[in-house]
């Protein structure tokens, strides 16, 4: 394997791999530096983010944690830098010097977006106050983990969460259920859309609360996935049944084996969040697999 390139002389520009919370350090950041060098004390600089911090741990984790005084180019370590929420913290930004910035950031970063939305409502209304402090202390540990406070006729007061998939909101509702013995109310998962009124406004909603007037409208858009099935070839019927009547449009069906087909459908997320990988399971056996 051919050793990591980097150049030590020039300004520093480190990729933000990985971050954790830790009660008596803050926020611990993962970065390997491609460029330059990162010392304790230094001033560094979140490109995305914008923000500026000063350097106050370096080291390395082998396999506990072990205080070097500086990180180089092609080097991987942790840092601390007294930054209180993950949140500041983006996945695949870049860390560069602030007095000597590098010229433009390593390429790559996207902004991670939640996709499901959900509310969430304690069955006793006494707990709201302890479902806050619970879904903050997650949010300290999971950047892409979004809330806000929501209040409901029939359920009270809760908060409309945002997560990136299913299985990440099936997560975090177990969490809080076993990690802080929270008894919850879940509506059903929804997803974000985008409407464009006649005044040319585009408004992002994720709660049928928040839709403007019928009148008010001249468009709406949802989100759509590609969805790739593989099954058995006996399957096939029942698969383009479930997919066509969840309004998919059927894109490519080849044959990987005798014995295999492969299915692509375009869908809309929304069709997908409710009950459709339980139904694609009972209508094949257990057979399809669903990415």
């Amino acid at each position: 394997i051919p050793p990591p390139k980097g150049d030590r002389t020039a300004p520093l520009k480190a990729m933000l791999v990985d971050s954790w919370y830790d009660p008596y350090l803050g926020v611990v950041i993962l970065i390997r530096v491609i460029d330059g060098v990162i010392k304790k004390g230094q001033e560094i600089q979140f490109m995305a983010a914008g923000t500026k911090h000063l350097v106050d741990r370096v080291g390395c984790m082998r396999p506990k944690l072990e205080i070097l005084t500086e990180i180089a180019a092609g080097e991987v370590g942790i840092i601390t830098a007294q930054i209180k929420e993950v949140a500041q913290t983006r996945v695949g930004d870049t860390i560069t010097d602030a007095k000597r910035p590098a010229a433009e950031p390593l390429p790559g970063f996207k902004e991670v977006q939640p996709v499901v939305f959900c509310g969430l409502f304690p069955t006793d209304a006494a707990d709201f106050e302890k479902l806050r402090e619970s879904i903050s202390k997650l949010r300290l540990n999971d950047a892409s983990f979004s809330f806000e406070t929501e209040s409901s006729a029939a359920l009270g007061f809760g908060f409309r969460c945002g997560f990136l998939g299913l299985l990440h909101m099936e997560i975090i509702q177990e969490r809080l259920e076993r990690e802080f013995d929270l008894e919850l109310i879940t509506t059903a998962p929804g997803v974000r859309y985008r409407v464009t009124t006649t005044d040319g406004e585009v408004a992002e909603i994720d709660s049928p609360s928040k839709m403007p007037d019928t009148g008010r409208i001249t468009k709406i858009e949802e989100p759509f996935i590609r969805a790739q099935i593989i099954t058995k070839p006996e399957y096939i019927g029942n698969i383009m049944t479930l997919c066509i009547n969840k309004r998919g449009i059927l894109i490519n069906q080849g044959y990987l084996t005798p014995t295999r087909v492969e299915l692509s459908f375009d869908m809309p997320l929304t069709e997908i969040v409710f009950d459709f990988y339980d139904k694609l399971k009972s209508q094949t056996r257990g057979y399809a697999s669903f990415d």
